[in-house]
């Protein structure tokens, strides 16, 4: 649907001139407060930005031509057959980058397998702890099993280890986001509690303050536990969390102006990013 630098993602991926985000429209989740929502949620619109292999070959290679640190795939899961055969087309053209699957945790664990080796980095959004959360808010069933499945399926392929290159980016390994919802609708302390004892206390988080209402979220009566900012004792709540569960591997956003940056326009095909501009000479 887009192609772009991006600023917006964690620091070892964003490095100096930006990851080379590609995002994919139609999303298999129906987030009510999704802030892709004009694209994830606009089918008969994206059908028009629908492309060939080899044109999405070209986008991955042009995002290498602009220096670009990997190809960050946003979204990917319902496209992730076509998104293998473009990464092939395109390493038989000399792309080299890393790939970044950065998606939602709903995914299936047989796909996930037939990526194993051509996926370098693993950035899956850990989004609810309970499934009732899932299906009001994303209009999914079993999100739980689902996505924890799956990031499970993800820590097998990488392991704990972060391996990163001499400049400092990250080259491969897991990354699991986690998004503070108001009133703890995503359950993150529960979330990291199973990630911890089942994974690995080493695993990379990236704990995110940037949640603001958007799309329907804001509007309708029903989400009205999401019509608002996350508080900062909510924050601190979650950040506590990280040091009494004693784990250390990862990031966090900063409380302050998280919510104002980073907001996309995907009507802006050029630049839906406008924050890029206080990062590009």
């Amino acid at each position: 649907s887009s192609y772009t630098p991006h600023f917006g993602e964690e620091p070892p991926l964003v490095g100096t001139r930006g990851a080379g985000n590609i995002f994919f429209g139609n999303c298999n989740l129906r987030c009510v407060y999704c802030q892709n929502y004009q694209i994830s949620q606009t089918h008969k619109e994206q059908i028009k930005n629908e492309v060939t292999h080899e044109r999405l070959a070209e986008m991955m290679l042009e995002l290498q031509a602009q220096g670009c640190h990997n190809i960050n795939f946003v979204s990917p899961t319902h496209f992730a057959p076509q998104m293998a055969r473009g990464i092939l087309i395109a390493a038989e053209q000399g792309l080299h980058l890393p790939i970044v699957y950065n998606t939602n945790a709903y995914d299936s664990v047989e796909v996930l397998k037939l990526l194993d080796g051509i996926v370098d980095v693993y950035l899956p959004d850990l989004k609810y702890a309970e499934d009732e959360a899932g299906f009001l808010y994303s209009k999914v069933r079993s999100y739980r099993e689902c996505s924890r499945a799956a990031i499970s399926e993800m820590h097998r392929q990488t392991g704990d280890e972060l391996v990163y290159g001499e400049d400092g980016l990250l080259k491969r390994g897991l990354v699991i986001r986690l998004l503070v919802l108001p009133n703890d609708i995503g359950g993150v302390r529960e979330s990291l509690e199973w990630i911890r004892d089942e994974l690995s206390p080493g695993v990379a988080v990236s704990l995110m303050a940037q949640y603001y209402p958007t799309n329907v979220a804001g509007m309708k009566q029903r989400y009205a536990l999401l019509s608002r900012r996350i508080t900062e004792s909510e924050w601190l709540r979650t950040v506590s969390a990280l040091d009494e569960l004693e784990m250390e591997e990862g990031w966090m956003q900063e409380f302050d102006g998280a919510a104002f940056y980073y907001r996309p326009d995907f009507n802006d095909r050029d630049t839906p990013f406008r924050d890029v501009r206080d990062f590009q000479s």
